[in-house]
């Protein structure tokens, strides 16, 4: 598993989600995405820009189309989160779900 962040030093924002969506594998990141994709790994790219624009949208739908799983940062609230931190952890509890880590995390209906 691989999951690419779109944290300000991190390697999924627009212009590396571009990229990847176009084979282009010219920065490690696209490369190592690029790898992930062709070896039929998970890659889980973890996006917080928005609002999307078409480009974004299209890349996106690129990168799903070629095996990637696309995850907006976007907080749930199943849980009732109560703290900053508390909804913070339900992204990265659905990142970490997704990379297939076995965690003590809300599930929906228990």
């Amino acid at each position: 598993n691989w999951i690419m962040s779109s944290s300000p030093n991190s390697s999924c924002n627009p212009l590396i989600r571009s990229l990847t969506s176009r084979n282009r594998s010219s920065f490690l990141a696209t490369r190592a995405a690029d790898v992930i994709l062709k070896e039929k790994r998970k890659l889980i790219c973890v996006v917080r820009e928005t609002p999307y624009n078409l480009l974004h949208i299209r890349n996106m739908e690129a990168v799903t189309l070629a095996g990637g799983i696309i995850c907006p940062a976007t907080p749930s609230f199943y849980s009732r989160p109560k703290t900053l931190e508390e909804m913070a952890a339900t992204v990265v509890d659905r990142v970490l779900d997704l990379a297939g880590l076995d965690i003590s995390t809300f599930r929906w209906g228990q």
